[in-house]
């Protein structure tokens, strides 16, 4: 049996997620990620032919860097006599399963409440589109939207990559996410600099995506329907995967027009459930991922047990 450094590293951060108090006083390891991208966004993303090779070489910079330090927290927690335990607790900030769960818990809590401006504050804290004007429907489809596509991001390909690649594979996914999060865009100052993210970033969560799909439609004893016919609707190659099977195990509607930055983009609709989602279906989306969560646990469990 292996090192069940991934069953530990779950348990951890179900167990205390990542802590408003530890966050403020020493901030989060994605933290530096982003500071190093910023960085070399703002020295290299300068009007020239070379703006994607410039993106190239900040991707291949800040995957470098990660895995170093990765590699080099592993050699000090081993050297230290820490051993596997240690390496768990380096790999506990990757994961946000609890903080996850943590961030969409109050959007229902306050539709619950009748509180839509607290349920939209809230909501305007996990999504990058407008809130302002969300009614009650749109902030929990925003909700439960946020929560299938993070179940990838946050949860499911970290996981994966740690079982595959260890400690520097699950850190050099999260520099790839949070690289595509900061300038993977499709707006004119990243479109050419952000290239290489998006494209890297594509390719890390293709297999975990569909995973995740898969787990979800497990987890909710149906949906299969639903995330092979509309996965691909979504303009994300993998986004969509989680985002179908959540709509379908659910028989919800999801997805459809979004504003941006003011600006409607006219999205097509995912599943073909009720549209007008409520409180209690953001309630029944939690269970279904704790339920997805649960069933990630048993694969790290058999995964190590088998190796």
């Amino acid at each position: 049996m292996a090192d069940p450094v991934a069953v530990l590293a779950l348990g951890i951060e179900t167990a205390v997620g990542w802590p408003a108090w530890l966050y403020a006083r020493v901030g989060h390891p994605v933290g530096a990620i982003a500071r190093m991208i910023a960085a070399c966004e703002t020295r290299w993303n300068r009007p020239a032919a070379w703006r994607r090779a410039a993106g190239v070489a900040t991707m291949l910079l800040v995957i470098a860097v990660t895995i170093a330090v990765a590699l080099t927290a592993e050699w000090a927690v081993r050297a230290l006599g820490f051993g596997w335990m240690g390496v768990a607790v380096l790999a506990w900030p990757g994961l946000a399963q609890r903080s996850l769960y943590d961030h969409v818990r109050p959007v229902a809590i306050a539709l619950t409440q009748g509180d839509v401006p607290a349920a939209r504050r809230a909501v305007a804290m996990i999504v990058g589109r407008d809130t302002a004007s969300l009614d009650e429907p749109g902030v929990a489809r925003a909700a439960i939207e946020s929560l299938a596509e993070s179940f990838c991001d946050g949860v499911a390909a970290p996981l994966f990559w740690l079982l595959v690649g260890g400690l520097p594979g699950l850190w050099a996914y999260k520099a790839i996410n949070t690289a595509d999060s900061l300038i993977g865009h499709r707006e004119e100052r990243w479109r050419q600099f952000g290239w290489a993210a998006a494209r890297i970033d594509d390719v890390a969560n293709l297999a975990p995506a569909r995973i995740g799909a898969t787990l979800l439609c497990i987890a909710g004893g149906g949906g299969w329907r639903v995330m092979w016919r509309d996965a691909r609707r979504h303009a994300s190659p993998n986004a969509g995967w989680t985002e179908a099977a959540m709509a379908g195990a659910l028989r919800l509607r999801l997805a459809g027009p979004i504003a941006y930055d003011g600006v409607v983009a006219d999205k097509p609709w995912i599943g073909d459930g009720r549209a007008a989602a409520e409180a209690r279906d953001i309630r029944r989306a939690l269970r279904l991922y704790v339920r997805a969560c649960g069933l990630l646990w048993i694969v790290a469990g058999v995964v190590a047990w088998r190796s």
